[in-house]
């Protein structure tokens, strides 16, 4: 499974890192995406980073704002957020996939991030 952690309450403008980290399974076997859901909306695709961490791809709604990596040796995908706006407020989930929004995909339970002043 998936476990994610780092969300919280921020200002706008304020920062957050999002962790994520595999639980029986690696992986570096997968492209990894985050995905958030803001209430009452379906969920959005926010990033995506190949197997190898080399390839990173971006919704143009965070890019040059948030920044996706992994670490497999760590078993780890983080998302780091600058800038935060009061729309980026959502539930944020790791997923595999490189969309995290086909049926196959698996996601983790998901952290709130809340952005506010």
């Amino acid at each position: 499974r998936l476990v994610e952690s780092g969300g919280g309450l921020v200002q706008p403008g304020g920062s957050l890192t999002l962790s994520c980290v595999g639980s029986g399974f690696s992986i570096g076997s997968y492209d990894m995406s985050w995905v958030r859901q803001a209430p009452g909306k379906g969920p959005e695709w926010v990033a995506h980073t190949s197997r190898s961490g080399l390839s990173k791809y971006y919704n143009d709604l965070v890019k040059g704002r948030f920044t996706i990596s992994r670490d497999n040796t760590k078993n780890t995908l983080t998302l780091q957020m600058t800038n935060l706006k009061p729309e980026d407020t959502a539930v944020y989930h790791c997923s595999t996939g490189r969309t995290g929004l086909a049926d196959s995909d698996v996601w983790g339970q998901g952290t709130q991030v809340t952005v506010s002043s």
